[in-house]
This record gives structure tokens, C-alpha cells and sequence, in this order.
């Protein structure tokens, strides 16, 4: 950790942890016993942001799409995110880890969403980093859905075409008041966005690792973090604007 610049950390992390069947498979176990090591990787890379000092991650939990896997697979993914929830509240608290969700949270089952909802309510208050779980979500759903709330406003008076810009769309989206990561990790070789916040998406830094995710944890966080520290990041500019934009 030591390598790491503090002064030019990503204020955002987003994860898309992928890999938990193939672990398990490479150890001869069944696609649950692979999400639950996962969680175990969960738990060291939240606890790791803390320490390092991110003050943003989001962890691509569960897509909308998720819900045409096996029914048992999926009641086993829904058990453990109760279980996750509550076993970590006390972390969190600890930790001052504030609680969102992004997603269409109320699809899940009424057990899960209300540990949910309790455990954001818990940690509201906290402040020194932010945990989003995207749970039942999808990218294209969410700007769709935002389009639809634009319209309706739009007809109802309340915003006019020319006040719609890049920043008030922003606000109709499920990540309002969230700054736009500043990294992305995938895990397991996988070189796809999988429907996961492409809207904010658009100047984030890519970083893409073979690890499977249940291998993933503190050590290769830090990778990551190095080869983003590497990186220009220029917003359209050029380096010359850029130099003379920071002196």
C-alpha cells in the first residue's frame, strides 16, 4: 500500500465481479460454493477502499438479467446478500461505511429488502466512504426509465427542452449525487461492460484483470490502483492543455 499515491487516488472504484462459477469450478465445487468465496472477496476489498482511502465503490452485485439463472442459484445469491448485510452492519458502523443501492431494489424478495433497507437506514449518517450495491439492475432499464420521467415532466411543464444538458439528465438517474467512477475493475478476463453504468461511464479508466473474482483481494486492488495512477486522464484535451490547465 505503501506504493500507492494518496494524492491521485479514484475518488470511484466500480467492480464488476465476475468469475465465482469458473473458481468454483476450477475446484471441482459446485457455482454456490464459488459465490460464497466471493463474498469473502467482498468483504476484503470494502474493508481494503477503507483503509486506502476511496471514498466511493460500487460492486455490480446482481443484474436485472440475473434473474434467468437457475431458481436455485438465484435464491442461493438472494440468501447471501441477507447474510452479507447482516453480518456487516457492525463493519460498517465501525468503519463509517454509508449504504446505497442502485437498481430496481424493490423486485427483490421482501426478506432481502428489508435487511436492505434497514442497513442504508443504519448507515446514513456515516461519512467517510460510500458502499452501492447495484442490485436488479441495468444500465439500459435505468436511462430508459430516465428518458420516461423526462417526458413526463417535460409535458407536465416542469423542465423544458433546452434546460435538458448532460448534468440535469444526470439527476434522473439511479446514481444522483454520486460522482462518475473514475475506475472500472473486471474480473476473470471478461473485456465487456455487461449493461453495468454506461452513462457514467464515459471518461471512467478500464482495467481488466485474469483473476477470478474470489482470488481477487487486497494485493490486486492496489495493481489496479498503480495502473490507474500511470494513466493520463485528459477529458478531451490534449497533454499541452492539460499541463497548462494544472499549472
Amino acid at each position: 500500500m505503501d506504493q500507492v499515491d494518496k494524492s491521485n487516488l479514484p475518488r470511484h472504484i466500480a467492480i464488476i465481479m465476475d468469475g465465482n462459477g469458473r473458481w468454483a469450478q476450477n475446484h471441482s465445487l459446485g457455482r454456490i460454493a464459488g459465490h460464497r468465496k466471493g463474498t469473502e472477496s467482498v468483504r476484503s476489498i470494502v474493508e481494503a477502499c477503507r483503509r486506502i482511502g476511496i471514498t466511493y465503490l460500487t460492486l455490480y452485485a446482481f443484474s436485472s438479467e440475473n434473474w434467468s439463472r437457475p431458481e436455485k442459484e438465484v435464491n442461493a445469491l438472494m440468501a447471501l446478500l441477507e447474510r452479507y448485510l447482516k453480518s456487516e452492519l457492525k463493519t460498517m458502523t465501525k468503519n463509517s461505511i454509508r449504504l446505497l443501492a442502485i437498481g430496481e431494489t424493490g423486485a427483490l424478495p421482501s426478506r432481502v429488502r428489508g435487511v436492505l433497507d434497514e442497513t442504508i437506514a443504519k448507515t446514513a449518517g456515516n461519512t467517510e466512504m460510500t458502499l452501492i450495491l447495484a442490485l436488479n439492475y441495468g444500465s439500459h432499464d435505468e436511462i430508459l426509465q430516465a428518458v420516461r420521467k423526462i417526458a413526463e415532466d417535460a409535458k407536465m411543464g416542469v423542465i423544458e427542452s433546452p434546460a435538458i444538458t448532460e448534468e440535469s439528465f444526470a439527476d434522473y438517474l439511479h446514481t444522483k449525487g454520486i460522482p462518475d467512477p473514475d475506475l472500472l475493475i473486471r474480473t476473470s478476463g471478461e473485456y465487456r461492460l455487461s449493461n453495468f453504468l454506461l452513462w457514467q461511464m464515459a471518461y471512467t479508466e478500464f482495467y481488466f484483470t485474469e483473476t477470478l473474482w474470489p482470488d481477487f483481494r487486497e494485493e490486486q486492488l492496489i495493481e489496479a490502483i498503480l495502473e490507474y495512477q500511470k494513466r493520463e486522464r485528459r477529458f478531451g484535451l490534449t497533454s499541452d492543455q492539460l499541463q497548462k490547465k494544472r499549472s
